[in-house]
């Protein structure tokens, strides 16, 4: 197994990794399917969503992003600001083009089918592509499923259980320390005398280089702190039928006024962190340049709990931001190989307690904690989200889940201190953990695993 550190973490936009990311990456996919295959044949484009993709599509930008996928643009290279403008023009003149493409008709209106029956067997987030001649003869049809965090796998790849389609094509013994489990991951530690950290260095840079892995690393945080400023900065309402009114640029004012007030409260800190979480996720609710961490719905967990050590925690240096990722990274493989980090999948559960274990395994290592600490800290925070449900009111990513982020981080601190305090020794491992997290999400009422059937999204009366 091996998922590496840019899988995990994704530079992309809001405001859904599965429902937003994944589908443009599967439309791009298809373009180079048919491309290959029947080059210059195709003349008609359509597409079909299904399960959660269809449920909660609209409000999670899943009909925008197929329709940019189909354009040619990716995830990665998309400018937010010319994302209106692309659309309307593909709406008004009903084609696509991209490189290597003459004009393909495709009209979003009718070409683009939201299929509200049951979901197609492999994943909860699947889609459909069709490639048309100009006789109208079928000439390749394609199944993907976005199983979570911008991760996408074609239906015959999934069947087959191979790696992701985002994943190189490697193999285990292409590294030096091919943990997939916890477990392992522990004894390797051992047997090297490394830290978890140093053992995601090794496998990285054997296969990317070391000047090009930290350059990366330093980049993928560089997103996320801009993302916190931008969110900070930012008024107004958030795009949607809520019209939910932006809380992290006054709540800023009013904790940034308060900084050096003797008065201010002993949670003063936990504010922080809510506030940096929230400040991502509003910007990923309104479409903005996001780091999947280790999806867009989480997105704002790791981000709040680094620059909360940066500013808070004595010593820190934002080097040790390299050491964070690596950690955080370790652990989130190995619940996506073990597990699932998909609401839609496994229900929230699989988003924020992931991000909050990633993190409670980050800050407890730039902390100075051992390995067996580091999985401890990841234990405690993961199990404290079992059972937690995904159910976004009016199919947004926005409520429960801006302020879930924050809380996910107040509980990532809180299993990293309490970790810090033991010798890592614990009842309940993360391997044991992160099976009870998939099997309690498979056990799990659909209509709580981001639907919007139940839960907040149909107890709130409508706004």
């Amino acid at each position: 197994m091996f998922i590496s550190t840019f899988d995990i973490f994704k530079i992309g936009i809001g405001p859904s990794s599965s429902h937003t990311m994944g589908p443009m990456t599967a439309a791009g996919l298809f373009l180079k399917a048919i491309k290959k295959i029947h080059d210059n044949e195709v003349r008609h484009l359509r597409a079909s969503l299904h399960g959660s993709l269809a449920y909660t599509g609209k409000g999670h930008a899943t009909d925008r992003a197929i329709v940019l996928g189909l354009a040619g643009h990716s995830p990665q290279t998309i400018e937010a600001d010319k994302i209106d403008d692309i659309i309307k023009t593909i709406h008004e003149q009903k084609f696509v083009s991209s490189t290597g493409f003459s004009q393909l008709r495709f009209d979003p209106a009718t070409d683009l089918i939201f299929d509200y029956g049951p979901p197609l067997t492999g994943h909860a987030n699947g889609m459909r592509f069709f490639g048309y001649a100009g006789d109208g003869k079928l000439l390749l049809k394609q199944t993907y499923y976005s199983i979570g965090g911008g991760f996408v796998v074609l239906e015959e790849d999934l069947l087959s259980e191979s790696q992701s389609i985002d994943c190189d094509s490697v193999k285990p013994t292409d590294f030096p320390y091919p943990f997939n489990t916890a477990t392992r991951m522990i004894a390797m530690g051992k047997q090297a005398n490394l830290s978890i950290a140093e053992m995601k260095y090794a496998n990285e840079i054997s296969l990317a280089g070391e000047s090009n892995l930290e350059t990366r690393l330093d980049q993928i945080w560089t997103v996320m702190a801009d993302c916190i400023d931008r969110g900070l900065s930012q008024d107004g309402s958030l795009p949607g039928t809520l019209l939910l009114k932006r809380r992290a640029k006054p709540l800023y004012k009013k904790l940034d006024a308060e900084f050096s007030s003797p008065d201010r409260p002993p949670h003063f800190v936990n504010e922080w962190l809510a506030l940096y979480a929230i400040a991502v996720n509003e910007e990923n609710a309104a479409g903005g340049k996001i780091v999947t961490a280790p999806t867009n719905g989480a997105a704002g967990v790791i981000p709040a709990v680094i620059k909360y050590y940066l500013r808070f925690c004595t010593g820190a240096v934002v080097q040790d931001v390299r050491e964070f990722l690596l950690v955080a990274a370790a652990i989130g493989g190995i619940i996506k190989h073990n597990g699932s980090i998909s609401g839609a999948e496994v229900g929230c559960q699989g988003e924020i307690g992931s991000a909050s274990a990633m993190a409670a395994a980050g800050l407890c290592s730039v902390l100075g904690g051992t390995n067996e600490q580091i999985e401890n800290a990841a234990e405690i925070a993961l199990e404290h989200h079992l059972g937690m449900t995904c159910d976004p009111i009016n199919g947004l990513v926005q409520i429960p889940c801006i302020e879930r982020n924050g809380f996910g981080a107040v509980k990532a601190v809180t299993a990293a201190a309490l970790a810090l305090r033991g010798d890592g020794g614990h009842f309940v491992s993360l391997d044991n953990c992160i099976k009870t997290m998939y099997d309690t999400g498979l056990d799990m009422n659909s209509k709580y695993k981001e639907t919007s059937q139940g839960g907040l999204a149909v107890n709130v009366v409508e706004c």
